[in-house]
């Protein structure tokens, strides 16, 4: 047994100032502020923040892998990001044909034990996405909702999938919803050109999850204020990528101001810690210039290069959000969506899944189950 202290601890109620937490193996026994209980060791922190480790919904790979190749680049992409203070994640795959995405699936089941929790399972960015709003996913592999291909990514996946992301003005998308449902996987609606009634139908129908709030759906009006709205008004888990190219600051706060259900996601894919270049999102050739990653001929955003850590400094010291806002947007708010009862907070009888911050909030160290990354 060990005790952290000398840190501000932000818990669920309040930042704790100079807080103490007490992790007893891999599990928080007990969090508290002033002069540190006797235990076997007591490790004293510089100052800085003590934060939960963070939560990522959606994410394509990162360091240079993605989540798309083998056993070994998975890990690696899933490694880059842990360093970065993302504990738990889902491994987001865009559209592909439908063998591919089947094989794919599987081997992220394969992969996903030998994470030791950190691959949290997998989110399927299509294939039954609009059009209209495909952003940088390919058109000729989208498909109709389909319960048939749905079940064969179902079984591909042997459990591990998690949340799906549709769009639900297509035809047949409500009873795809309804297969979702059932097979205990999460609806997300994105990628969609619907209109406000035909959005909020889908999340009164059981969608809980709205993906990338704003970026690949149908724009906001004053007289049609489509998904995005929708989103918003059904108070469900609203994604936002706070990187400084898929949402104006304001933005950011006016999604802070309308729900407590904001979540921090980095939709990063290969090029995140990389340099700038010519890389492959989804098959397709992308271009990443200043961090932000665009597609060649169109110019539209495809991704990100963004990491959770940069994503929480971001909303603090650009957008201007408080502190335990944003960490309940980066940790608790997206377990809460995942059900993962374990993991989000610094609560005791939670997974010892903690980040060091740094006043300025940058990571200083990262523990994963109660033991610091080396």
């Amino acid at each position: 047994m060990r005790t952290l202290a000398g840190a501000r601890l932000v818990t669920p109620d309040r930042v704790v100032e100079d807080g103490w937490l007490r992790v007893d193996g891999s599990r928080i026994e007990a969090v508290g502020s002033g002069v540190a209980p006797q235990a076997d060791e007591v490790e004293r922190l510089p100052g800085g923040w003590l934060v939960p480790g963070f939560i990522d919904l959606h994410c394509h790979g990162g360091g240079g892998s993605d989540f798309t190749g083998d056993e070994e680049a998975i890990l690696a992409a899933a490694d880059f990001h842990l360093r970065h203070g993302t504990t738990g994640m889902l491994a987001s795959l865009a559209s592909a044909p439908v063998a591919d995405l089947c094989r794919r699936l599987a081997t992220l089941a394969r992969v996903i034990p030998r994470s030791h929790g950190q691959l949290l399972g997998v989110h399927l960015e299509g294939p039954f996405l609009s059009r209209r709003r495909c952003g940088a996913h390919d058109p000729d592999h989208l498909l109709p909702p389909d319960p048939d291909v749905f079940a064969r990514l179902v079984d591909a996946a042997e459990g591990t999938l998690r949340t799906i992301t549709i769009a639900p003005e297509l035809p047949g998308a409500a009873a795809l919803l309804d297969a979702a449902l059932v097979a205990g996987v999460a609806v997300a609606v994105g990628h969609s050109d619907a209109e406000y009634d035909v959005a909020a139908a889908a999340f009164g129908r059981g969608a809980s999850v709205a993906t990338h709030l704003f970026n690949g759906m149908r724009p906001a009006h004053h007289r049609e204020p489509g998904p995005s709205l929708a989103a918003l008004d059904a108070g469900v888990a609203c994604e936002v990528i706070v990187d400084g190219h898929h949402l104006h600051p304001a933005v950011v706060r006016l999604v802070a101001s309308a729900t407590r259900r904001m979540v921090l996601v980095t939709d990063a894919m290969a090029a995140a810690g990389r340099p700038d270049g010519q890389y492959e999102l989804g098959g397709r050739r992308v271009v990443v210039k200043g961090g932000a990653v665009r597609q060649p001929h169109t110019g539209s955003l495809a991704g990100s290069t963004l990491t959770m850590d940069m994503a929480v400094r971001r909303c603090v010291r650009e957008v201007g959000l408080p502190v335990p806002m944003v960490v309940a947007a980066g940790s608790s708010n997206p377990a809460a969506v995942l059900g993962a009862a374990s993991q989000g907070s610094l609560t005791p009888g939670k997974v010892a899944d903690v980040i060091h911050l740094d006043d300025d909030l940058r990571v200083v160290r990262v523990m994963r189950r109660g033991a610091w990354l080396s």
